[in-house]
């Protein structure tokens, strides 16, 4: 009887550790997080400058066509939060869709993003997914649970060149970002694609933006976005598309949208999502 007692006390002695270690790893992971999102609230407390409308005379006509459709006005965007479920896969082997909601949160003018999302990977089972780009600063970081760090990678020039991507592909979400200056710049492709270039920090990135003809954004598309492939970083293409415009704030936006990676010329999506909340100031 007494060895089982203390057979008992021992199990609860480590439950208790356990989900003493849970809570807070959990409270570490979420005040990095609201450290982030405070970081990025106060890059987007600096007014942007008013839209001047003369600043697209310049652009190719695609260009210009969609973000007089798009912004509806001068209003310039400081800060944008998003809602975001969909799925998602690790990788173009797998048939593996895991199905996430997100929160992201963007200053379109530092340029500086933060991506959370919670991923289901089995009943019961869920991994915390944070994505970043700060001051110049690309960062992933993966928890199990929400606390468990099981990968993580900040600061290369592939992380920061990655990143930078993303953020300048999901600018369809916050389109004055795409507006030119000093750090973008655009090059007219044809009537209906233009390449826009971006710089930050020290680091150039490149997409080709296509448009459909009544305005809107349909696609983007690099030969050579940095990715992570069985460990290593590699270069491929990649491709991303936008549907469903729909007005938020005054502003058109694409509530869904899919991206991918080509695989021995094969386009194959690894992302797919829809926007159910949306917020511009």
């Amino acid at each position: 009887m007494k060895r089982r007692t203390i057979i008992s006390v021992t199990l609860a002695v480590l439950a208790l550790g356990a989900a003493a270690a849970v809570w807070l790893g959990a409270r570490r992971q979420s005040l990095a997080r609201a450290e982030q999102v405070a970081r990025l609230t106060q890059a987007g407390a600096s007014v942007a400058a008013p839209i001047d409308p003369a600043d697209l005379d310049t652009l190719p006509a695609p260009v210009a066509r969609y973000l007089r459709w798009a912004l509806s006005g001068t209003r310039a965007i400081d800060l944008v939060r998003l809602q975001q479920t969909g799925t998602l896969r690790t990788d173009t082997t797998t048939d593996n869709w895991m199905p996430f909601e997100a929160e992201h949160v963007v200053a379109p003018h530092a340029p500086a993003f933060l991506w959370n999302a919670r991923v289901r990977i089995a009943p019961l089972l869920h991994v915390r997914v944070r994505d970043s780009y700060v001051d110049g600063r690309g960062a992933g970081h993966v928890a199990l649970l929400s606390v468990f760090t099981v990968g993580s990678d900040a600061g290369t020039p592939e992380m920061n060149s990655g990143s930078l991507h993303r953020f300048l592909a999901e600018a369809v979400w916050y389109p004055t970002a795409l507006l030119p200056g000093p750090a973008l710049t655009w090059t007219s492709i044809d009537d209906g694609a233009a390449l826009a270039t971006l710089t930050d920090h020290g680091t150039s990135v490149s997409l080709e933006f296509r448009f459909a003809d009544t305005g809107e954004v349909t696609g983007i598309y690099t030969p050579g976005r940095w990715g992570s492939f069985d460990g290593s970083y590699e270069q491929r293409p990649w491709e991303g598309h936008f549907r469903n415009y729909q007005q938020r704030d005054g502003i058109f936006v694409p509530t869904e949208g899919d991206v991918g990676w080509y695989v021995d010329g094969r386009w194959q999506a690894v992302w797919r999502g829809t926007i159910v909340e949306y917020g511009a100031r």
